[in-house]
């Protein structure tokens, strides 16, 4: 089991889209407790559609950067984590909502375990889902049947944004009914 590193509502808070990566690797170890993070999400039948490629070639981060249209950060980063659904296995239980739902919800968990553990680690992470999928999944050769849904570089961050703005509880809460 994880040692907790630092409170979940401290990491919820704390935790920005960092596009700026410093010098230094990310620890083989750290990086697998990421992963395993990423693993811990829950998922519909326990179906668990992610899949990780990890990437750490200059040449590939530099080819993934350019077809997240020129979001050049993400080579900047010593580890890049292309997050993949493997809707296959989603739709053997559920069919067409696994396929399109489903899996990418899944996915999508796995993706924020990612940047919560990343930060509670000490590292800067940014989630990164404009880009050309077909070209991603060209790169990391993913076989057919998973689909590339986010780009995530992690490293040691040389920047500290400030919190973006967040509608209130109040725009965004509904009690038993839209209101």
């Amino acid at each position: 089991m994880l040692e907790p590193i630092m409170d979940v509502f401290e990491a919820i808070r704390g935790r920005r889209s960092i596009r700026n990566f410093g010098k230094g690797d990310v620890v083989s170890e750290d990086l697998r407790q990421i992963l395993e993070a990423a693993i811990s999400a829950p998922s519909a039948g326990n179906l668990q559609p992610w899949e990780f490629v990890i990437v750490r070639s200059a040449d590939t981060k530099i080819a993934l950067a350019e077809a997240a249209y020129g979001q050049n950060f993400i080579a900047q980063a010593p580890v890049v984590i292309v997050i993949c659904a493997n809707v296959a296995r989603s739709a053997t239980r559920y069919r067409e909502r696994g396929r399109d739902l489903y899996s990418i919800q899944d996915t999508a968990a796995a993706a924020q375990n990612i940047l919560l553990a990343s930060y509670a680690m000490g590292y800067g992470s940014c989630w990164v889902g404009a880009f050309d999928e077909t070209k991603v999944a060209r790169i990391v050769n993913v076989p057919e049947d998973v689909r590339p849904l986010a780009i995530i570089p992690v490293g040691r961050s040389t920047e500290s944004p400030e919190p973006r703005p967040k509608y209130s509880l109040e725009k965004v809460t509904h009690v038993e009914r839209f209101n």
